[in-house]
């Protein structure tokens, strides 16, 4: 649970701003998607291996 102190001089859209940002720091909606559907670990697998040869053959020293 994320605990935002809020001042009694600060606005609303302050307090939401803080929020917000904390909820970006502490990764709950890259999360929650990520976990929305299952991924075989093998596919995982396949798709980091697939990821990493695509990323040495474009950006690797040749």
């Amino acid at each position: 649970m994320l605990i935002i102190d809020v001042k009694d001089a600060d606005s609303l859209d302050k307090a939401l701003k803080k929020y917000k940002r904390k909820v970006e720091r502490t990764g709950v909606i890259k999360e929650l998607r990520r976990r929305q559907h299952f991924i075989k670990p093998s596919v995982r697998r396949r798709n980091e291996m697939l990821s990493a040869a695509y990323k040495n053959e474009k950006f690797g020293t040749h």
